[in-house]
Parts: structure tokens; C-alpha cells; sequence
């Protein structure tokens, strides 16, 4: 079960990682999340950030201010991985119970599939319109083989496993950063940042809103996968240095992409449809290479999620080789786009998508973290991968329900405003209140348990 290399597919799943088969330096996380996140979809967050009501301004704001609280989540959520040698998802074991945390390993699979579909229909869309450009219509035949073939692309990188894809990342960071600074210099000066600017705004409860649509589509969806990448870095390696190198990673460029989304979206709503909306507003010579460095970044950023979903799938207790899960997750993340492909549906099962899922991420970081901060990031190794303590934790389960009901409550989304959100003006307080709700469940909880109080002396 040994780690990847160039020449063959890695076939760990969530075994630990022994001293010996440890590799690289914490700022490869740095490399990897931001070759991840740079991608056509972190524009189009930001330009649904506009699409709320906000100015130009407040859209500013709400992007670093969400993307400030949302970051250092995944940051934290990676210490875990050089001291524990396992996958985000495993090391939560340690707050649900083995049993108890592959509830949590099915939640965390679904969120990833959502996005793996969500990217993978942005590729066969972009890949539609540059055969229709090339004079090939797109039949359902057609539909059918660009799915089939893109679908099959994206299973190369996440089967090779760790090693190549830390690597493929340096590179694919340094062509993204260029890509995606030529479309700025293309886009930007067509921007009226003085009209954009003095546009009247929304309320603030809508500005609340902005915030957490943000953290939901950043640095809170991408925390359980932060040890995944961090666990095959030495166990001496600074905690400091993971959480710096994995946080600044995502948001670095989380930031900029979304107020250049934000931006854009001033010449034209269309922009959050980044294939046949955004392309109006760049020259007619850059269409075919911003729909390649689409295809491309977003084929890249799903490696990363399948990746991680396979393991997430093993957490939940299927047992199925980390090849297997991926596949698996190919085979199903194909059937959703050709279903959205056909039915012309992204953009609303996108909105829905993001909306919900804070309702279950918001209070399991804060269970994760809550729980590493008592036991002083000390862990019961065997006890992670099923070998002691088999069952559940009621106080990770208890806090995590309590959470998702007080989360569920405060939600304000497209398509569901909970009591407490319209008590409050609309405002959407589900992540910080879910946050709140389970840290505290938790540590109440769980502070006089014997495993807990051992760790901490």
C-alpha cells in the first residue's frame, strides 16, 4: 500500500502513512491549493456576489471578509495530517467514533460529488461550444462521447495519486496565474469602476448573505480535505507552516479571481454563466483559449475532488479500493452532468447546492477543531483506524445534530430561508451560529471523557 510515484497508481487509501514513505515541504500545500482554487468557477462566485444586490464595494467586503474566515479553517484542518499520517475524515473519528463518523464520511462524499458534477458540466459545456465553433453540432451523441471522454480525463490525475498531483500542481499554478492575468488585463479596463462604485448597495443582512455564500463555496468546503494532502509531510514538519502555506494557497487566489469576478460582472451579469455568457465580454482572439484554460482549470481542480471523495467514501465504511471509489465517483459524477447537459439545470442545482451545504460543514469544522484543541493534537492512532474503541461518540453526534438544526434554522439560500434568518431581516447566520452551537455542545460534552482529559495534561 505504498505511496505513488510517476510511474504507477497509488493505491493507499486512509491507512496511516508510516515515517518512512513521509515526503515534502508544507509550502507544496501552498502550490497545490492554489493551483485547485484558481479556476473560471471562483469567478463566477464572485459575480453571484453581484448578482445579489451588492455594489462593487460591498462585493469587495463580503469577498475578503468571507474568504478571511473561511481560509484559516482550511489551514487548521490541515495540522492534522503530518502528526496523524491519515485523511481529514478519519482523524474526525476521534469526536464521532469510528461508527459515528461515517455519517459524517457520506455527508463529506456528497458535498465533493456536488462539486466534481458541478465542474465536470462546466467542461462538457465549454468542450460543446468549441466543437460547435469547430462546425460539429452537438447531437445527443455528441453530449454523450464529450461526457464519457472528459469524465475519463479527469480520472488520470487522482488515480496516480499524492505525489503526481503535488507535483502537477506547481506547474499548472504558474500556466493559471498567467492565464488568468492576461484575462484581467483584457477584462478590467471595460470595467466603470466609478459607476460600479456608486451603485446603491444592498441592506447589510444581504451583505451577511454574500459572506457565507463565499465561505461555503471556499475555504469551509475544502476543510475536510485539508489533511488528505498535509499527511504525507514528515510528523516534525511546523504546524504553523501548514496551516500558513494551505490557507494562503486558497486564498490568495480565491480573492482576486472573485473580485475580478465581481468586477466583470458590472459590464454583464452573463458572467456567472462563464461559457456562454463571460466570453461576450473578452476579444473574439481569446474566446477559444479562455474556453481551453476553463476546461483545463476545472478538469485540474476536480482531480483534487475526486482525490479526496474516494477517501471520504472509505471513512464512511465502504469497502472499495481508493481506485475503485474513484471510478465509482467518476461513473456517477458522468450520469449527473448528462443529466444537467440535458435538462439545462446547473445554474439552479448549483444555488440549491451551495446553500445547503453549510448545514453540515458549519458545525463539523468546529467539532474537528474544537476536539483537536482539547486533546492538544494528541491522537489514538489505532483508535482512528478501527482498531480500539469501535462505536460511537455521543458528544460529536449530539453537538453535530444540534448544530445542523441551529444551522438549518439561520440559512437563508435560493431556495430556503429558515425562521431565525427571517426574524433577523434575512440575514444569514447559519455558519457562525452552527459553529458557535457545536463547539460548545461539544466541549460541554466531552471535556470530562477519559481520552480527552489525557490528552490534555
Amino acid at each position: 500500500m505504498g505511496t505513488s510515484t510517476g510511474s504507477r497508481f497509488e493505491r493507499r487509501g486512509i491507512d496511516l502513512v508510516p515515517e518512512n514513505e513521509r515526503y515534502g515541504r508544507p509550502r507544496d500545500l501552498m502550490f497545490l491549493w492554489a493551483g485547485t482554487t484558481m479556476t473560471v468557477f471562483t469567478v463566477v462566485y464572485g459575480a453571484f456576489v453581484i448578482a445579489l444586490g451588492l455594489s462593487f464595494p460591498q462585493a469587495v467586503v463580503a469577498i475578503v471578509l468571507g474568504n478571511l474566515l473561511a481560509y484559516p479553517l482550511l489551514g487548521l484542518a490541515s495540522v492534522q495530517g503530518p502528526a496523524t499520517g491519515t485523511t481529514t475524515l478519519t482523524i474526525s473519528r476521534a469526536s464521532y467514533g469510528p461508527e459515528g463518523g461515517r455519517v459524517l464520511g457520506v455527508f463529506a462524499w456528497l458535498t465533493l460529488v456536488g462539486f466534481e458534477a458541478g465542474g465536470l458540466i462546466l467542461v462538457v459545456f465549454a468542450a460543446l461550444t468549441l466543437l460547435e465553433r469547430a462546425g460539429v453540432a452537438g447531437t445527443p451523441g455528441v453530449q454523450v462521447a464529450a461526457v464519457v471522454v472528459l469524465a475519463g480525463v479527469q480520472l488520470l490525475l487522482p488515480l496516480f495519486g499524492h505525489a503526481v498531483m503535488m507535483r502537477a500542481q506547481k506547474y499548472f499554478t504558474a500556466i493559471f496565474t498567467v492565464a488568468f492575468a492576461v484575462m484581467a488585463v483584457l477584462v478590467l479596463p471595460k470595467v466603470d469602476f466609478a459607476a460600479a462604485t456608486g451603485a446603491e448597495g444592498a441592506p447589510v443582512s444581504m451583505v451577511i448573505v454574500a459572506v457565507a455564500l463565499v465561505m461555503a463555496s471556499g475555504g469551509l468546503s475544502w476543510a475536510p480535505a485539508g489533511s488528505n494532502f498535509s499527511r504525507y509531510l514528515p510528523r516534525a514538519t511546523s504546524r504553523r507552516a501548514v496551516a500558513a502555506y494551505a490557507a494562503v494557497g486558497g486564498f490568495v487566489p480565491y480573492v482576486l479571481l472573485q473580485v475580478l469576478g465581481a468586477a466583470t460582472a458590472s459590464i454583464t451579469l452573463d458572467v456567472s454563466d462563464p461559457i456562454s455568457g463571460l466570453p461576450g465580454v473578452l476579444p473574439a482572439w481569446f474566446v477559444v483559449p479562455y474556453l481551453v484554460l476553463a476546461m483545463v482549470s476545472l478538469l485540474v481542480q476536480n482531480s483534487t475532488n475526486l482525490y479526496s471523495s474516494g477517501l471520504n467514501l472509505q471513512t464512511a465504511g465502504i469497502r472499495v479500493s481508493r481506485i475503485g471509489m474513484i471510478v465509482v465517483d467518476t461513473v456517477l459524477c458522468a450520469v449527473i452532468t448528462y443529466i444537467a447537459v440535458v435538462g439545462k439545470s446547473f445554474y439552479d442545482m448549483l444555488n440549491a447546492f451551495l446553500g445547503l451545504l453549510v448545514i453540515w460543514l458549519a458545525p463539523w469544522v468546529a467539532i474537528y477543531l474544537t476536539d483537536w484543541l482539547m486533546r492538544r493534537g494528541r491522537y489514538d492512532l489505532d483508535s482512528l483506524s478501527g482498531g480500539r474503541r469501535p462505536g460511537y461518540r455521543l458528544p460529536g453526534l449530539v453537538a453535530q445534530a444540534l448544530g445542523m438544526v441551529v444551522a438549518a434554522l439561520w440559512l437563508h439560500s435560493s431556495t430556503y430561508t429558515g425562521p431565525l434568518a427571517s426574524w433577523t431581516g434575512g440575514a444569514d447566520l447559519s455558519i457562525p451560529a452552527g459553529m458557535a452551537v457545536a463547539a460548545v455542545t461539544y466541549w460541554l460534552l466531552a471535556r470530562h471523557e477519559p481520552a480527552i482529559s489525557r490528552s490534555s495534561r
